[in-house]
């Protein structure tokens, strides 16, 4: 009788660990199954509502670290440099919009937040010590006010070497204290601004143009460097990371983003349809038809507006470099730097096309991206020292062809 009863319990309580061990089991599977379900809602939430950017007091001593930290010179001792006013983060194969401005043109910045999706880097040039000071100012605003500007903004500052940019004191920033909003500052900028050719500053101070163009794409594997006053299609950004992360063929390729020009007077086009349409009627035309034709006209732009209309971002076709095309590109891995020795106008783009044809990279005109200048480019007049800056880069040129030939003395290719 007691044997039996000990048979009994050991059975019950055989039972009972089992049943335990069958409860465990299932919490376990609902822990897992709700914390991948919490997961999806995760992803599904950070795809609409991205985390947030840095912080304002993150990005405020961000911008006091870059200002008090001197500056440093560029190679020429012409220039003093303040690395990473603003500051952006991003992946590898991420592609940066880069570009360049004098401080009246940064007004151009809020076009491009829209259009352009991904991070963007400026490298600003102060000629005077006011514009210097105008500059910090303009930082510490845009990055109080501006939330996509904290999130995907890289800022450089460069002025002459002889003055030093000062960190804005919150007591005096002028006017730009009054302000509440990204869009105030912007309105802000263009009611006190300028705007015009940042190469004609009116001053005797040279526009670094290289030396702003290799500042600006500095650290970024594949960069877009464009002018300031130019707008992306619709879409850009993201076509051209879809493609990019789909395959890593793209070494040792340029892939061109052909560039046009419109009316002042008309709307940006967003896609490449509006822009054919504009192109058909004469509102938009290529880039630099009106100064210098050879310069884009490699681009083949009457074959790229009668390629079929697709849904993809693609290379199209190649097109072998021939001097003085000078295309607007992606391009990641070992590029070339511009020749910081050319400043101001002519020859400063030219140059670094012809080193990256020298140095064995190919160009593929892609299908359906595009970009547009502000304006029809017009011949211009230019104050006598400015002239003779354009014939020394004409002469500069000559000797830079010269010097590719020693620094790539096995490549067939010339220029």
């Amino acid at each position: 009788m007691q044997m039996s009863y000990a048979i009994r319990c050991a059975f019950y309580q055989l039972l009972l660990a089992a049943l335990m061990l069958v409860a465990m089991l299932q919490l376990l599977y609902l822990s897992l199954l709700s914390g991948l379900h919490g997961q999806e809602e995760q992803d599904q939430y950070f795809e609409f509502f991205p985390p947030s950017p840095r912080s304002v007091d993150q990005v405020k001593t961000q911008l006091r670290t870059a200002l008090a930290s001197g500056g440093v010179l560029d190679a020429s001792g012409d220039y003093r440099v303040y690395r990473g006013l603003l500051k952006t983060t991003m992946e590898p194969s991420d592609v940066i919009l880069a570009t360049h401005a004098s401080v009246d043109n940064l007004l151009h910045l809020s076009g491009l937040l829209e259009r352009w999706e991904g991070p963007l880097s400026v490298s600003v040039f102060a000629a005077t010590k006011e514009e210097a000071q105008l500059a910090t100012v303009l930082a510490y605003a845009l990055s109080s006010h501006c939330p996509d500007m904290r999130a995907r903004v890289a800022m450089h500052l460069v002025c002459p070497s002889r003055y030093e940019a000062a960190v804005p004191d919150p007591r005096e920033p002028g006017e730009f204290a009054l302000l509440r909003s990204c869009q105030e500052v912007f309105d802000k900028l263009a009611r006190v601004a300028q705007p015009g050719i940042n190469y004609a500053l009116g001053t005797n101070v040279s526009y670094p143009n290289n030396l702003l163009r290799n500042l600006a794409r500095e650290g970024a594997n594949y960069a877009l460097v464009i002018d300031v006053d130019m707008v992306p299609s619709e879409g850009l950004w993201r076509g051209l990371r879809e493609m990019l992360d789909q395959s890593n063929q793209w070494g040792g390729t340029a892939l061109v983003v052909p560039a046009f020009e419109i009316r002042r007077a008309r709307r940006m086009p967003m896609n490449k349809n509006e822009l054919v349409q504009l192109y058909q009627v004469g509102e938009v035309r290529p880039f630099y038809y009106g100064l210098c034709t050879p310069c884009q006209a490699p681009t083949n732009y009457s074959r790229w507006v009668n390629l079929p209309e697709e849904s993809l971002l693609r290379p199209a076709y190649v097109v072998p470099w021939q001097d003085p095309w000078e295309p607007f590109y992606v391009a990641g891995g070992k590029v070339p730097t511009f020749d910081e020795r050319f400043r101001q106008y002519g020859f400063n783009r030219i140059s670094q096309a012809c080193e990256l044809h020298v140095a064995g990279f190919d160009f593929e005109v892609l299908n359906e991206g595009f970009l547009v200048h502000k304006g029809f480019k017009e011949a211009l007049k230019f104050h006598p020292q400015k002239e003779a800056e354009n014939q020394h880069n004409k002469i500069l040129y000559r000797q830079f062809k010269q010097e590719l030939k020693a620094k790539y003395p096995n490549s067939p290719r010339r220029c």
